[in-house]
């Protein structure tokens, strides 16, 4: 799943593809380098973002979504049903939905849906996160969800444990070493862990610096996430850098 962020803000890319025209070259891009599923977003959920109106993000998001759908399959990643409805009628046959509250909206519209967890919302969600048990408490909420959203007729459920969404790094990266157990419930199981901050800490601290390493310096964490993740059986993963993450998996699927 190739990201396209048709924001102004979102924390690795957010203005380089504000404009439908950029979005839909840059969309038409990862699909060439391999993706099989663009998600085309037009709210940033990065710590602290602040929501948008619907009609700014219909605006966003809509002549993207109708273009690509041409060229390949084409996710939303929204958490408003006005978006969603306003995307699968141009052409979105998925559902990403950070709120992981949408399953009605996909049962109505009969198309695929990705329950994400999240804690709080991305305002307030790196505030300071606790759980009991991270691993625990994520797969029961998942798989909640899910299975409701299965009995309401959505044949297409898949489960993303929301990496950087109201967790420390500790909490990533239990749940990374917990993925065979997410997709041990049985739902197909995303991963997001492209260029993330918890990858910014480690990175920095591995070329000997105090900072964590930039957004754009932070390909090799996130193609090694992302192969250990699929190894682990996660089912898709959702990258900014397509090309170089196509590329690592063939190479250890060879």
């Amino acid at each position: 799943m190739g990201i396209v962020n048709v924001t102004p803000d979102s924390f690795s890319d957010g203005g380089l593809h504000d404009r439908p025209s950029a979005a839909i070259e840059h969309g038409r891009r990862l699909l060439a380098e391999g993706a099989h599923i663009v998600d085309v977003g037009g709210e940033s959920s990065r710590p602290g973002a602040a929501a948008v109106a619907e009609e700014v993000e219909l605006a966003r998001v809509l002549p993207v979504v109708e273009a690509l759908a041409i060229d390949g399959r084409v996710s939303i990643d929204t958490a408003k049903p006005g978006v969603a409805r306003a995307a699968v009628d141009a052409g979105a046959t998925l559902l990403n939905d950070i709120t992981a509250s949408l399953a009605p909206v996909a049962a109505e519209l009969g198309v695929g849906w990705v329950a994400m967890h999240m804690l709080g919302e991305p305002r307030t969600m790196q505030d300071d996160p606790r759980y009991d048990d991270v691993v625990d408490d994520v797969t029961a909420h998942l798989v909640t969800r899910a299975t409701a959203a299965r009995e309401a007729g959505v044949d297409e459920v898949w489960i993303d444990p929301g990496i950087g969404f109201g967790k420390t790094a500790a909490h990533n990266w239990a749940l990374l070493a917990a993925v065979p157990r997410l997709v041990a419930t049985g739902f197909p199981v995303v991963v997001g862990t492209s260029r993330k901050a918890f990858l910014g800490a480690l990175l920095g601290a591995a070329d000997g610096g105090s900072e964590p390493a930039t957004t754009d310096d932070r390909l090799e964490g996130s193609v090694a996430t992302a192969v250990r993740a699929a190894a682990d059986g996660a089912a898709m993963l959702r990258v900014h850098d397509v090309a170089a993450t196509v590329a690592a998996l063939r190479a250890v699927a060879a």
